[in-house]
């Protein structure tokens, strides 16, 4: 996307991976939640994610040592011009489907025609901007862009080929236990619904030496198993019913795994340190609901949850406070004054960031860490009054029509219900009814697609090279379609201008600067109660598994782990 590729032309393999790993075995892996879907390209039902990246390939594969760089896969060659007004595609002759059907340039096009139709909006999206889509010959195939948009090569070059022969536009909008056809290295060889997915490497993988899959698939076969809630899959993975955790809850990572089997060495327990954005996990308010509408109200909600309190007494001080979508990364604004190519961008869209964001002296509100901290709650009870809410006998209420201050939070397992609870007796102080539902994960999923929540968790996940994808978190064409994550339904101009100029930045210090002056309006916004997030990955593996010593950007990659001798 932007510098030149860290890896020359005739490369022999990523760096985060292991060349010489050995290939067999079986990988079992554990995931919270159903599914009811086995198509992840459209928004009905709740597919799993694997699916994309173990069964369907891409013309290119992105790099994981990289910001944003794609190598050859489907495609052999790429070509484009300095302005990036098109791209260009060859397929590899050698490139085939899982049933032996060579994939040709007709592919290509009917997957970018069916899902510019028919896929998710993030698809619809991203290939609208396409001018002309032509074959330009049985391999080859040329796409024309009607926007200026530097990164919509390397969005085309990571679009998911379908095959034309094996897939029906009229049913592709329909979920379904029956997988795409894809040329991946795997194939799926067994499905029981809503509880476990078997794949097997598919026979004859045309791409099994390419340099971008060298070291990685290395597993003869992978196992989903699905949990219907954490403490029974973190139960099974104690009893090495499944290889791999990937923890997030710190009270358990600090005392859960105090087992014989983490004494004795069997299974292995790592921190491994990752080198992108750190997630962003949040509250969100839905501003389509009058109750948010008012963005004192949503300071004042931020005011009142007390992160020291909770971090110390529910997570044993292991989490870091979230403060901007780009945390711990030079994206981030946090700390840093705008600068002056920050200062032209945002200079039309003056009432767009807060001051102290702009100076960069803005962080989420501190407290005393008691859980009682008097000045805290003034200050939201301050904002309330502002906004027309006033206490009156213990109940926060509307000073025209008299009714209660009462969102609803929807959660989706019980470590969110957990937080909720404590979150809930935060706001109690201020006569703030929060009511809390916790749905099951297929509700849960459907909820959040379809904007069904006054409140709502999520966590965003952002890379060091934020493009296309921001739109569909931040834009105002997203806030009022289904299956986006606008999911606080936010309309900003100025975010909608900085996402266009990060997208049309040629060097990375304007892309850098675009990118922090997005991440201004999107704290100034204050549509989130910010959250936390962990100083890195928190890995514990039966000894069975083994991955490589160096490391992608986003840590340790499942995908290039092998079977060990363990």
């Amino acid at each position: 996307m932007h510098g030149a590729p860290l890896h020359p032309e005739g490369f022999a393999h990523y760096r985060s991976v292991n060349p010489e790993a050995p290939r067999g075995g079986r990988l079992i892996q554990g995931a919270v939640g159903t599914f009811d879907s086995l198509n992840p390209f459209i928004v009905r039902g709740t597919a799993p994610p694997f699916v994309r990246w173990n069964i369907v390939e891409s013309l290119m594969a992105r790099s994981p040592d990289e910001a944003f760089t794609c190598y050859a896969l489907l495609a052999r060659t790429v070509a484009t011009d300095d302005a990036r007004s098109y791209v260009a595609f060859e397929i590899d002759p050698r490139a085939r489907f899982a049933d032996g059907t060579p994939v040709t340039a007709d592919d290509v096009l009917f997957s970018f025609e069916l899902l510019r139709a028919r896929g998710r909006p993030n698809h619809r999206t991203y290939y609208g901007k396409v001018a002309k889509a032509e074959v330009t010959g049985p391999l080859a195939i040329r796409f024309t862009f009607g926007v200026f948009d530097r990164e919509l090569p390397l969005i085309l070059a990571l679009m998911p080929v379908l095959a034309r022969h094996a897939t029906d536009p009229e049913s592709f909008e329909r979920t379904s236990f029956t997988p795409p056809l894809g040329s991946g290295p795997y194939v799926a060889t067994e499905v029981k619904p809503g509880e476990t997915v078997l794949l097997a490497r598919a026979p004859d993988y045309w791409g099994r030496d390419l340099p971008v899959n060298r070291g990685n698939f290395n597993f003869d076969s992978l196992r989903y198993d699905f949990y219907r809630d954490v403490n029974t899959q973190f139960e099974a993975f104690k009893r090495g019913l499944y290889d791999i955790r990937f923890e997030t809850d710190p009270g358990r990572w600090k005392t859960g795994y105090d087992i014989p089997a983490v004494r004795d060495g069997r299974i292995v327990t790592e921190e491994i340190a990752t080198g992108t954005p750190k997630p962003y996990s949040a509250l969100i308010f839905n501003m389509r609901r009058p109750i948010f509408a008012d963005m004192r109200v949503r300071q004042a909600m931020v005011e009142l949850f007390d992160f020291e309190w909770a971090n110390q007494n529910l997570y044993f001080g292991l989490y870091r406070r979230n403060g901007s979508f780009y945390d711990d990364s030079e994206l981030s604004s946090l700390g840093r004054p705008a600068d002056a190519r920050e200062r032209t961008l945002l200079a039309p869209y003056a009432d767009a960031v807060l001051p102290e964001v702009m100076a960069g002296t803005w962080r989420a509100p501190r407290s005393d860490g008691s859980g009682r901290d008097r000045e805290q709650l003034r200050r939201a009870l301050d904002l309330f009054k502002a906004a027309g809410w006033e206490l009156k006998a213990g109940t926060l209420t509307d000073r025209a029509t008299g009714r209660p201050f009462a969102p609803e939070l929807v959660v989706g397992s019980k470590d969110q219900e957990r937080l909720a609870l404590a979150y809930q007796n935060m706001l109690r102080r201020a006569g703030v009814t929060l009511n809390i539902r916790l749905v099951d994960n297929v509700q849960f999923e459907t909820r959040k697609q379809t904007y069904e929540y006054d409140m709502v968790p999520y966590i965003w996940d952002q890379s060091l090279s934020p493009g296309n994808e921001q739109a569909f978190y931040f834009g105002s064409a997203a806030a009022d379609v289904p299956g986006t994550r606008n999911f606080m339904g936010l309309k900003s101009p100025a975010a909608d201008a900085m996402i266009e100029a990060l997208l049309a930045a040629r060097a990375r210090e304007d892309f850098v600067s675009a990118v922090r002056a997005l991440d201004r309006v999107l704290i100034s916004a204050q549509f989130s109660v910010p959250l936390f997030y962990t100083p890195g990955q928190w890995v514990a593996r039966w000894r069975k598994v083994e991955r490589p010593e160096t490391l992608a950007l986003q840590g340790s990659l499942a995908e290039s782990w092998w079977q060990g001798p363990g």
